[in-house]
């Protein structure tokens, strides 16, 4: 089954054009997938039966993964299961009759806007890392990056001029994200006294850079809003994607419509942009129960 993966792993690249975070997400279930299936006697994509695919669902509830999770591998083996039928390896797709697990809706974190003040207030100072830091907390509230955007920025994509910034999205699509005043000038700032004292001397693209002038990873700016998230005194558990919420939130909040929320986050869809609208009413209903009179 091994080679038939692989065979739907180069599907999804060249003709599909998925992401790099996509195809390591499908090719990380396909792999666990396969692996269950050969366990189970079936090296052959057409001996593969529905019965064999609901075992593996329900293995993967046996090793602790939530409903979610569940859901996504299913997805993925839905793909890869379609990708044997069209290519002529399979004569049918046992995962037809397979129902996803039920998934309960899961409202995302976002903080107030005065914690986002703090947050942002956080690299306090005119050090080169207290002013690279600034810059990237504002541009993110300020856009709704995805933390994978925002790393992968380059100084050719971000034209503070005209206000305006150019990402690369899910399944390479680019969007056009606008900025606001006070992340222009955290940006500007950042350009002019710090970055140039972080850059070695072969020029990096790059607009945001480590201490070392490597470009800053996922992972260092994982650990630096957990930093500063401490020094604002936020005691909650927030990522980067927190941040993203927050911008979404904030939005509806002060009368934005959904329409273009979904444009500036890059959703492919408009049903993915809805759960803000959960959150702001969910919001609204606990004013209300807290101030009401007779909430």
């Amino acid at each position: 089954m091994n080679h038939y993966r692989d065979l739907f792993l180069q599907y999804l690249v060249v003709e599909r054009g998925v992401s790099g975070n996509t195809l390591e997400a499908y090719g990380r279930d396909t792999l666990r997938y396969v692996t269950f299936l050969e366990r189970e006697g079936c090296p052959e994509p057409s001996e593969v039966r529905s019965l064999q695919v609901a075992s593996f669902i329900a293995f993967l509830k046996c090793e602790g993964l939530g409903p979610r999770s569940r859901a996504r591998a299913l997805s993925a083996v839905r793909m890869f299961h379609r990708f044997l039928l069209v290519e002529g390896y399979a004569a049918t797709n046992p995962t037809a009759v397979i129902e996803a697990p039920r998934t309960v809706g899961k409202l995302p974190t976002f903080l107030t806007t005065r914690e986002v003040e703090a947050l942002l207030a956080a690299p306090a100072g005119d050090g080169v890392t207290e002013v690279r830091d600034r810059a990237m907390l504002e541009l993110l509230y300020a856009t709704g990056l995805r933390v994978s955007e925002l790393v992968n920025l380059s100084l050719r994509t971000v034209n503070l001029e005209a206000g305006y910034l150019m990402t690369l999205g899910k399944g390479e699509k680019e969007r056009l994200v606008p900025l606001g005043d006070a992340a222009i000038g955290a940006v500007r700032r950042y350009c002019a006294e710090a970055r140039h004292r972080l850059e070695r001397e072969e020029a990096s693209g790059y607009l945001f850079l480590t201490r070392l002038g490597d470009r800053m990873s996922r992972q260092a700016f994982w650990n630096l809003i957990k930093k500063r998230a401490r020094q604002a005194g936020i005691t909650r558990n927030i990522s980067p994607h927190t941040l993203r919420h927050s911008f979404a939130t904030h939005l509806l909040e002060n009368g934005a419509d959904l329409r273009s929320v979904q444009v500036m986050l890059g959703h492919a869809d408009l049903s993915t942009t809805q759960i803000y609208t959960h959150v702001t009413r969910e919001r609204l209903r606990r004013i209300h129960e807290e101030c009401h009179p007779r909430g």
